[in-house]
């Protein structure tokens, strides 16, 4: 997978992701590119827990802009697309945007930059060259 290469996955809405009026909290739709953005690294052949355990690397939200466009209501099946707009030395910036699933209207879009940490000490280090050869493909 390339920068600018996208990647997709499919969520369905659960009633325990809406509020009283059956519409998505505002704060779900943050857990949905949370899980974009995991199966992206999944899909390049990381998986984040063995990053910890052998690597002593995580990422973390660093910075966050998002636009909410129309309402995502219980029982809707999504789409979520995420894709990597930027390599630093430390840090990734991700576009994503969430769609109903077969349709091409955009419910809501960020752009998340997550910075690269060292698990233990939660300070800055470089993304593992590991990442960066799969992201450069």
């Amino acid at each position: 997978m390339k920068i600018g290469s996208m990647n997709e996955i499919d969520i369905r809405v659960y009633y325990e992701d809406t509020d009283s009026g059956g519409v998505v909290y505002y704060a779900n739709y943050l857990k949905f590119i949370e899980r974009g953005r995991s199966e992206y690294l999944r899909d390049l052949g990381f998986e984040q827990d063995v990053l910890i355990a052998k690597h002593n690397t995580i990422f973390a939200v660093r910075r966050l802009n998002a636009q909410y466009h129309l309402p995502v209501k219980f029982n809707d099946l999504l789409t979520v697309q995420t894709l990597i707009k930027k390599v630093g030395c430390a840090s990734l910036i991700f576009t994503q945007k969430i769609m109903h699933s077969g349709q091409n209207q955009v419910l809501f879009e960020a752009q998340v930059t997550v910075a690269c940490l060292h698990a233990d000490s939660f300070k800055p280090c470089g993304i593992p060259l590991m990442i960066k050869e799969k992201i450069d493909g």
